[in-house]
């Protein structure tokens, strides 16, 4: 069971985020970290995926609808985390992440997009 790597889109990369998971074995890039800033969502989700990548993102509203727009055109995606991450501290981030990447393969992420709020306990 291959483990999820991450790639945060612009609109999701903090800083003590990245290294919180970082710290605990995560897989983890940023769109900053490999010079992608100013790519469109397709372009970023694309990439993603052929980079075997799981893209996490706050942009919910324009990935969700990327990601039902690639399901009826019939193409795929490595998957999807999204999150309105102005509600959550960077811990519950970061455990929500973390009991997710334990339940979940990259390959069961495949096309599929997960709301992150289900895996943060309230």
């Amino acid at each position: 069971m291959s483990q999820i790597r991450l790639y945060m889109d612009e609109d999701s990369t903090a800083h003590s985020l990245v290294m919180a998971l970082q710290n605990r074995g995560v897989d983890v890039i940023t769109s900053l970290s490999v010079n992608r800033l100013g790519y469109t969502d397709e372009e970023q989700l694309r990439w993603a995926t052929e980079q075997g990548l799981v893209l996490y993102s706050a942009n919910i509203r324009d990935f969700y609808r990327l990601h039902s727009k690639f399901l009826s055109e019939e193409q795929s995606h490595a998957g999807m985390i999204l999150v309105q991450q102005q509600r959550y501290s960077v811990g519950e981030l970061m455990r929500g992440i973390l009991r997710l990447i334990a339940a979940k393969s990259a390959a069961e992420m495949q096309n599929q997009v997960v709301f992150l709020s289900t895996w943060i306990e309230e």
